[in-house]
């Protein structure tokens, strides 16, 4: 006799046997008779071809080798039914899919961390595609539509088709290794950061092409991965500005020194979130980009 295929409920109600320990407990937090209960189970063990429980005498219903290995897959198939139903339904509220997210090199990985572990404990059912960039890359990202939100530094021109809003600030600081001629100075003359090399922070886009940011030295290095600008700064090759969080335990050790630049004291990087007008952030969207303003400080 065909006795048919698994049903999601049956393995609920094999789930709830195995956990409450007794067919009448599960019943009652089924909201179900423990006839049907039973009868599930009997019928699910028809389909499979095992034994889930051994009934045996009055004792209470034990897990048979069969059952506890099939425990895992049947609460991995609930689990996934239930996320299956959890996400069509925030498609059919307007929540997205997925949140496509580019964010700037000089915004603190800590507050990144925190703003995405928050997110997936509220959204639990919308994937999350992250893009860490500089300057204009960020931007770019928006503009070809891989990106839905950009956190992005100060403005790299006019787009029209973009939407704006200043969410905080990054303290920027000049920096250069213990051993550096600027950082042996006692007091910096003006003119001097402009007789040694700066490394420079890069553009990987085309969009801030021809313009400079903070560049004062005549020679540059520039590198388009602030991680690789910062290993530099420590083995003494040149001067730049970097982040103020991404530096500050080196400047507490002292393998790097602040410098006091007559010309360039530390200053503000400010960041916008920017979004397409054509694309207005969802529900999820709209999160992330309240979360970033709160831990930005704006």
């Amino acid at each position: 006799m065909d006795v048919g295929q698994p049903t999601v409920d049956h393995l609920r109600i094999f789930l709830a046997v195995a956990d409450q320990g007794s067919f009448g407990r599960a019943a009652t937090s089924l909201g179900r008779a423990v006839s049907v209960v039973s009868y599930a189970i009997t019928t699910l063990e028809a389909q499979l071809g095992v034994a889930l429980f051994d009934r045996a005498g009055s004792r209470r219903p034990q897990l048979t080798d069969a059952g506890r290995a099939l425990l895992a897959d049947a609460r991995a198939v609930a689990d996934d039914v239930d996320g299956l139903v959890a996400r069509a339904r925030g498609i059919g509220q307007g929540l997205e899919t997925e949140v496509s997210l580019a964010v700037d090199v000089m915004v603190p990985t800590t507050i990144i961390a925190a703003v995405l572990r928050e997110f997936q404990a509220a959204y639990p059912i919308v994937d999350l595609r992250l893009q860490i960039e500089g300057l204009g890359a960020v931007i770019a990202l928006l503009l070809e539509g891989r990106a839905s939100l950009a956190i992005s530094g100060p403005d790299i021109g006019q787009h029209g088709g973009l939407e704006r809003k200043v969410v905080g600030d990054v303290e920027l600081v000049p920096v250069a290794a213990p051993a550096h001629p600027l950082a042996r100075m006692g007091a910096i003359p003006p003119g001097a950061a402009r007789q040694h090399l700066q490394l420079v922070l890069t553009d990987r886009s085309p969009l801030t092409e021809g313009r400079d940011f903070s560049v004062m030295s005549a020679r540059t290095w520039r590198l388009a991965d602030l991680g690789a600008k910062h290993a530099l700064l420590l083995e003494g090759l040149g001067w730049g500005n970097m982040p103020r969080h991404a530096v500050a335990a080196d400047l507490a050790a002292g393998r790097l020194v602040a410098l006091n630049l007559p010309e360039s004291p530390p200053v503000k990087y400010r960041l916008n979130a920017l979004w397409r007008k054509d694309c207005p952030p969802g529900p999820g969207t709209a999160w992330v980009l309240a979360a970033f303003e709160r831990r930005l400080g704006r």
